[in-house]
């Protein structure tokens, strides 16, 4: 028996869903229709946090010339999570936020959409690629967004990497940056440095000090992975082992007999006495002392 039509991974059919053929349909359930501005709520599923104002201005620009020319993609707001009859919106936005931002900028009253009964992960799953076909996300909301699929919706990284046309290896690297530390996270959402310094700086014994070399410096990935090694195989600074009251105590009485600063260091039954002098008149003293005893 088969198991249902196979799920057409998104970073092929995503036109279809987009409303690209949708707007050379002149009639039917897909075909675009027009709905004011106001019925229309973003999706909390959006993975992109930030729009880049001058990309804005120049969509908004084509807009008040144009108009809105490819629909939005939109799901009736019965469908979304956290519905409210009381929101005064009636669908939420799966695709072309950056076209409803604009179209509110540029004035305008209403915008055509298409209208799809999308689930929840459908949803996150269009917001991602578009995002991705556009080369629009950081490279943590892309880890982030992946994370919420596995998350959320039960994907594994097969799943995804199939259904967003990626390669595996690329969502697994991906999600490794997760793992940096806020620091790391910071220089990197701020284009301080590359996913590929930040992925080398997982491997750091301390990413957060590393990065902050690296973006001084100004190194490459290459150079960044070389020091990464460089310092993973610098041997651990040994730790001194605390003395007891016992020890100093003698230290001091020896320091007051001798008229010098002395170092007691225990070393299991045994240890070592080092004495500290300032000038010559003390070496010269030490060692008459010395040859008395």
């Amino acid at each position: 028996m088969s198991d249902g039509p196979k799920r057409m991974p998104l970073g092929r059919g995503l036109a279809t869903l987009l409303g690209e053929e949708g707007a050379r349909v002149l009639s039917g359930p897909g075909a675009p229709r027009t709905v004011p501005i106001e019925a229309i709520r973003p999706s909390p599923f959006q993975p992109r946090r930030r729009f880049a104002e001058t990309e804005l201005d120049g969509l908004v620009q084509s807009i008040r010339e144009k108009g809105v020319i490819q629909p939005l993609l939109v799901r009736p707001i019965e469908d979304a999570i956290g519905y409210s009859a009381d929101s005064g919106a009636n669908f939420e936005l799966v695709a072309g936020e950056r076209r409803w931002r604009a179209a509110q900028r540029a004035g305008l009253h209403e915008a055509p959409v298409v209208i799809r009964p999308f689930g929840d992960s459908e949803v996150l799953e269009i917001a991602l690629v578009e995002n991705l076909q556009r080369e629009d996300l950081t490279p943590l909301e892309e880890a982030e967004a992946y994370n919420r699929l596995m998350r959320e919706f039960g994907r594994n990284q097969a799943e995804l990497a199939e259904t967003i046309g990626k390669s595996r290896s690329h969502v697994a690297n991906t999600l490794r940056l997760l793992g940096l530390p806020p620091a790391v996270k910071h220089q990197l959402e701020e284009g301080a440095l590359t996913a590929g310094h930040a992925r080398a700086l997982l491997a750091a014994p301390d990413p957060a000090a590393l990065a902050g070399e690296v973006v001084r410096r100004g190194l490459n990935v290459r150079a960044t992975e070389l020091l990464v090694r460089r310092r993973a195989a610098r041997p651990e600074p040994r730790q001194r082992q605390p003395r007891d009251a016992d020890t100093l105590a003698l230290e001091r009485e020896l320091g007051a007999t001798l008229g010098l600063r002395t170092t007691l260091t225990p070393k299991g039954r045994g240890g070592s006495l080092t004495l500290h002098y300032a000038s010559l008149d003390q070496l010269d003293r030490i060692l008459a002392l010395l040859r008395c005893g």
